[in-house]
């Protein structure tokens, strides 16, 4: 279905918000995502990842309350939706099925 597939980043945005729970909101994604994959990135580009994954209704968001460290601000607050585990399963089989095709020799044979 269209729309509905997920891009590498997305996926990258996904599986952070689910490390992360209850603490996904844009920086701490933005540092998940950073941590296990060495990518920078932009805070931007995470929120614009977070807000299309939301459109696609991979995730739901609500403002979490503001705190002094974040002088006074509010926070949006990540979460995966029944849609979005869905979708990341499907990616994930998807991913083991194809690795799954590729013939052995391919790896003992030395071939780049």
């Amino acid at each position: 279905m269209k729309g509905t597939s997920l891009g590498e980043f997305e996926e990258l945005c996904l599986l952070a918000v689910g490390i992360l729970q209850e603490d996904a909101y844009g920086v701490s994604v933005k540092e998940e995502v950073e941590k296990h994959t060495g990518r920078k990135s932009t805070l931007s580009t995470i929120h614009s990842t977070l807000i299309r994954l939301e459109k696609k209704g991979f995730l739901e968001s609500r403002m979490g309350g503001a705190t002094e460290l974040r002088g006074g601000r509010t926070k949006r607050i990540f979460r995966i939706t029944s849609l979005g585990k869905k979708s990341m399963n499907e990616a994930r089989e998807l991913r083991s099925r194809m690795w799954d095709h590729i013939p052995k020799i391919l790896w003992e044979g030395g071939a780049v």
